[in-house]
């Protein structure tokens, strides 16, 4: 079998925040790091299951909503990745920093209702916030 784009790259050498990973058939997939690969730290199953609701519910009701195609996490628990099309890279950085602020406002998880969601009791509003707001300064610091 072909290795995946995604295993091809030295998770060594990839760093926190926002990198164009691939663009295929007008869709473009952005890696959202929020920690560094294989450093020990990741984000836990309930706060990435958590912000994995929040991020994909502010998205999808962004101004940009009509651009934003998937948002979901790594599985290796060190980031999410989003996909778009006709966002370049300044856009998606100030859709993300927007949709960061708006996330860290609610105070409820969307789609927690066991009818709405697989794993409802799978969640940490608090630790996922934490990790909205680190990644928030990250993405802050890039210009």
């Amino acid at each position: 079998m072909d290795k995946i784009p995604s295993f091809s790259k030295n998770h060594d050498t990839l760093s926190v925040g926002l990198h164009k990973s691939m663009e295929m058939h007008g869709v473009t997939t952005w890696d959202l790091r929020f920690k560094k690969p294989n450093a020990g730290d990741y984000v836990s199953p309930k706060a990435l299951h958590t912000v994995e609701h929040l991020l994909a519910t502010v998205l999808r009701n962004s101004s940009e909503k009509d651009n934003v195609i998937y948002f979901g996490p790594m599985g290796c628990r060190t980031g999410f990745y989003l996909l778009t099309v006709n966002l370049d890279r300044t856009e998606v950085l100030k859709l993300l920093k927007e949709s960061c602020a708006v996330a860290l406002e609610l105070n409820e998880i969307p789609g927690n209702k066991r009818e709405e969601c697989g794993n409802y009791l799978e969640h940490d509003l608090e630790d996922a916030k934490r990790e909205i707001a680190a990644y928030s300064e990250i993405l802050r610091k890039i210009i």
